[in-house]
């Protein structure tokens, strides 16, 4: 990780930057490349990229930046610099599933983990089949209104 930090960002220029309004947040995000260099740890890089996230909550005004590093084997030029992004952003909306599903649980002893990853899994499957591209945006539907997942499952309230 200190080997990325070390790279030359400062001369980097600014390949991608997006904005994005939601969830009571304003946040921008801006995306350098850079060439990898030898020395550094990852046998097939071929890019090193830095994000950094710029979040501000709109109802208290605070705000929070935060840097992450990627690393891809991916040549640049294979993709532009936007997909590229699109990329990136696509990764954290897998890890924020990845919470969902296992981080955000409770339940914690025996098989009980398993069997709730595997009902929400089976939760998330009918979401996206009936036409949800937001699983939180689902979840909270469901939960303010469970009439409506009983009716979807054949249950009659």
């Amino acid at each position: 990780m200190s080997r990325l930090k070390a790279l030359p960002w400062r001369e980097a220029i600014l390949n991608d930057r997006t904005h994005e309004t939601g969830h009571g947040r304003r946040e921008i995000r801006r995306m350098k490349i850079c060439t990898v260099r030898p020395d550094l740890p990852f046998p097939h890089a071929a890019q090193a990229i830095q994000v950094k996230r710029r979040r501000t909550d709109r109802r208290t005004g605070k705000t929070t930046i935060a840097t992450i590093y990627v690393v891809t084997s991916l040549p640049r030029g294979r993709i532009t610099d936007a997909q590229l992004a699109a990329v990136i952003r696509g990764h954290w909306s897998v890890e924020a599933l990845h919470h969902i599903r296992e981080d955000a649980s409770r339940v914690r002893t025996g098989t009980a983990p398993r069997i709730m990853a595997g009902l929400r899994n089976l939760a998330i499957g009918l979401a996206r089949l009936i036409g949800w591209t937001n699983i939180a945006a689902a979840t909270d539907h469901y939960r303010s209104h469970p009439a409506d997942g009983l009716q979807l499952l054949g249950f009659t309230t």
